[in-house]
């Protein structure tokens, strides 16, 4: 088990591989939803097989590129992405966006359990023809938030392992779901389509890039038991390319299986659908390793938001602050299995906001670190006046500034179920590229605005 909470790891335990990240960010994109929008894609976009394609390379290699380079951070500073944070807002001001990132996660773990659920209630359906009740959905999702909870309370080496095999397991199964697709699948009709507007990839882009950004913040957290020497290059190409082989595949998938089916993208339970789409030789090993997969994207956010919490001033130790997101999920989750009428739109108007929320974050944290940012240990753990993270009051006036203003900027260009801004049907709206009008605005106004100075007196680094 691991005990280090925020304290940054010492460099004489910074032993880990660069290697290791690939698996990392392969299990973070082993989700059955990435099938719904691939099918989304083609049926409400109107994209056809090759824009498809084009839009899952350009959203990973954007997104995940994103991850890499704020994963650098993590050798940087041997600590987690929302300790480190406070090197560049403050140790008061940091309290700000770590609570929003940390009620965001909130969301983002419900929306895994809720999928875990689904696909565990599927195999019991598909293999033992035991029918869903209230109280089965209950069994199902406190089950899964428990398994989540013990491999993310278990910690990083757990994640490791665990990553490691079940990226084998979940590759095994989706390359059945392939040869089955390519023997069944009309590829006359799925290759004939005719191409959709430009603007609907642009669309696309938005959407699946923001499941990636939401990984940016935590990226530091898997980096932090690699030693100063570890090469950035490295780590940005194990993120990109553990998303690439991940989610290529199963948003192409998606999207092939829509072409004949194109009810995958609009139903409340997407991976019963997928089930009833498959031979059952292929369903249920297939549906029982995507619960594997997402018990680990759970146990992965559990990890991050568990810090998250430590940094807001919970007093406990991490696997403490990792069981108040188990349980709020499992909550959460239970609500939006019984009472959620369309599980797909609450998904994506979710993504929407997830993008924009973390990318005010991602922008301003960014540009510090490619300002050279090196990160004082002593000072990221003094959260009194002394600091030399206290800038005025606690506050870095410039970060909070940035971050503000292009968080309010993001938000009049959303449009969601629950909330439309005032700048939604603009063009930025109308393709969901708030988050990226958010990266730009706060990246933009922090490095216009005179850097700040700390009192520590750190030189810059090198990546």
């Amino acid at each position: 088990m691991e005990n280090r909470g925020l304290d940054p790891v010492p460099d004489h335990e910074r032993t880990g591989r660069v290697r290791t990240l690939f698996p990392t960010w392969v299990t973070a994109n082993m989700t059955v939803l990435l099938l719904t929008v691939g099918a989304g894609l083609t049926v409400f976009n109107g994209l056809n097989f090759w824009q498809v394609l084009t839009v899952a390379v350009t959203a990973s290699v954007l997104s995940y590129g994103l991850v890499g380079l704020v994963s650098i951070a993590g050798k940087r500073g041997g600590a987690p992405g929302m300790a480190l944070s406070r090197a560049v807002f403050g140790q008061r001001g940091n309290l700000f966006p770590g609570a929003l990132l940390w009620v965001v996660r909130w969301g983002w773990e419900t929306v895994n359990a809720v999928t875990g659920s689904y696909a565990l209630l599927a195999v019991l359906d598909l293999a033992l023809d035991v029918r869903r009740t209230h109280t089965l959905v209950l069994v199902t999702l406190t089950a899964f938030v428990a398994a989540s909870f013990l491999v993310s309370g278990l910690g990083i080496r757990a994640l490791r392992v665990c990553s490691r095999a079940s990226a084998w397991l979940f590759g095994g199964a989706s390359l059945l779901v392939l040869v089955h697709l390519i023997g069944s699948t009309p590829w006359r009709t799925v290759l004939e389509r005719p191409p959709g507007p430009a603007a609907m990839m642009i669309a696309g882009i938005g959407t699946l890039a923001a499941g990636g950004i939401s990984w940016v913040p935590s990226a530091p957290d898997f980096a932090r038991y690699l030693p100063r020497s570890a090469s950035g290059r490295a780590m940005v190409g194990a993120a990109v390319g553990g998303a690439l082989v991940t989610v290529l595949p199963m948003v192409m998938m998606g999207a092939v299986m829509a072409v004949s089916s194109p009810h995958l993208a609009v139903t409340k339970d997407p991976v019963a659908f997928i089930g009833e789409l498959l031979p059952r030789w292929i369903s249920v090993p297939y549906l029982l390793t995507a619960v594997v997969g997402m018990v680990l994207i759970n146990a992965m956010s559990m990890y991050s938001a568990g810090f998250t919490a430590q940094t807001l001033g919970f007093a406990v130790p991490r696997t403490w602050a990792v069981g108040v997101n188990a349980t709020i999920s499992l909550l959460l989750g239970g609500i939006l299995m019984m009472v959620a009428t369309s599980f797909i739109d609450t998904f994506l108007s979710f993504l929407t906001l997830l993008g924009v929320t973390f990318s005010a974050w991602i922008g301003v944290f960014g540009v510090d670190l490619l300002r050279g940012r090196t990160y004082d240990s002593a000072a990221l753990m003094d959260t009194t006046s002394r600091s030399g993270y206290w800038y005025a009051a606690g506050f870095s006036p410039q970060a909070m500034a940035a971050w503000g203003a292009a968080l309010a900027v993001g938000l009049l260009f959303t449009d969601v179920e629950w909330f439309s801004g005032p700048l939604a049907g603009s063009w930025v709206g109308r393709h969901g590229l708030g988050w990226a009008a958010t990266i730009l605005v706060a990246a933009g106004l922090y490095a216009a605005l005179p850097r700040p100075a700390d009192g520590t007196g750190g030189a810059p680094a090198r990546f």
